[in-house]
């Protein structure tokens, strides 16, 4: 099924993220822990693809196993800027063999040392418009409530959007935040922008210390008092570190759906637990 039908049919929809394994030894113990996520039954699932396409072999797999073993929609993470027009071709054969419906469409990050003149893709839009001419893949893109860090400004960044839509991107989902209420604005900018398709807000769960630091370098995203205030207040202390940073997490879930946001986007981490807990306290 289409992620664009489910998002038209359901009134709200909660999804689920998980990431293949970076080496063939550990397929087998990454494959269990994405299955025990894909029977949770969440309205869909995408499988993310490792930075440049590492574990590409893997992403499409994994999101076949979980359309024809749980029945749960799959979605398969597809990035270009490290990839030649032949190696796109190739994925795409293979994620439509699979028999795969929906692509999350992305750049990727630029590799070190590589010369973007050397390069086959410099914008998603670009990747998204060949998806849609070698098949009829519903396609969805990223977007970035607080402006991607190459963009000189929100509003740009904004404008770049329109490119996305323009070439056949049919939904776009966030990057991670921590406060709703630079969300809520960005809706507003979109929407003042002219841009109308679904948007699914992207939450990520930080539910132990380790993650705190590499998750901000990847992000950038602003971190609000209250978050800060978790951060400290639970320093050193596991346990309770993760009770409260996931009590965050569903506290922004929830105030998403109250305020009318239809669609959101769980970065699980392949954490059974953490999804579990989270779809349980919004149900």
């Amino acid at each position: 099924m289409k992620i664009s039908d489910i998002i038209k049919q359901q009134e709200r929809t909660l999804s689920l993220e998980v990431f293949p394994p970076k080496t063939t030894e550990r397929y087998e113990s990454v494959q269990k822990s994405v299955m025990e996520i894909a029977a949770l039954k969440p309205d869909f699932m995408s499988v993310t693809y490792g930075a440049g396409g590492g574990t590409s072999m893997f992403t499409a797999k994994l999101a076949k196993e979980v359309k024809d073993v749980y029945g749960v929609t799959a979605m398969a993470h597809l990035s270009c800027i490290s990839s030649s027009k032949e190696m796109v071709k190739e994925q795409l054969n293979s994620i439509k063999a699979l028999g795969l419906s929906n692509i999350l469409a992305l750049r990727g990050d630029i590799p070190e040392g590589f010369s973007t003149d050397e390069l086959d893709y410099h914008y998603a839009n670009e990747l998204v418009k060949e998806i849609k001419q070698f098949d009829d893949f519903c396609v969805g893109g990223a977007c970035y409530p607080e402006g991607h860090p190459e963009s000189g400004s929100l509003t740009e960044d904004i404008e770049h959007l329109k490119y996305k839509i323009e070439a056949g991107c049919e939904f776009l989902t966030t990057q991670m935040f921590f406060d709703n209420s630079l969300f809520y604005k960005y809706l507003e900018m979109i929407g003042n922008a002219g841009i109308t398709i679904p948007i699914i807000a992207g939450i990520m769960p930080i539910t132990n210390e380790n993650q705190v630091e590499r998750t901000l370098k990847l992000s950038g995203a602003f971190l609000p008092k209250q978050f800060i205030h978790l951060l400290e207040s639970y320093s050193g202390n596991a346990g309770d570190f993760y009770k409260a940073g996931l009590d965050y997490a569903v506290k922004q879930v929830r105030d998403l759906y109250e305020h009318g946001v239809k669609n959101v986007h769980i970065y699980t981490m392949n954490k059974l637990e953490v999804a579990r807990a989270i779809q349980q306290a919004v149900e």
